[in-house]
């Protein structure tokens, strides 16, 4: 599992305060909660959980707009400015013009393969 690849330092994701906030936003959802089941503080502790595990990263440049999903210029921004080799999505169509930068966009199954 990723996750554990995370927790094991196999794996080292970058943020950015923006992007915390908008998974705690999409989180935090009524339509997600329905879904996953977790209550606002447990959502909380994971995304303190989640902040101590990744790289933080100061965006020094904006890119925008190069994607058509606004929110997705989060993450790409923040790898673009993280020096990130990949970006681990299964969204990988909307993030085409991340070629462009140097950054991988690959599939969680392949991430897998790579970190086990």
């Amino acid at each position: 599992m990723l996750l554990e690849a995370v927790a094991r330092g196999t794996l080292r994701p970058l943020t950015t305060t923006a992007l915390l906030l908008e998974y705690e936003d999409v989180l935090k959802r009524a339509s997600q909660a329905a879904v996953h089941g977790f209550v606002e503080a447990d959502i909380d502790a994971y995304l303190r959980q989640l902040a101590l595990l990744c790289d933080p990263v100061e965006i020094r440049f904006r890119w925008r707009p190069q994607l058509r999903d606004a929110d997705d210029e989060l993450v790409l921004e923040a790898a673009i400015n993280g020096r990130a080799t990949a970006i681990v999505t299964h969204n990988v169509r909307d993030f085409g013009s991340a070629g462009a930068f140097g950054i991988a966009i690959i599939r969680p199954s392949e991430a897998l393969l790579e970190v086990s």
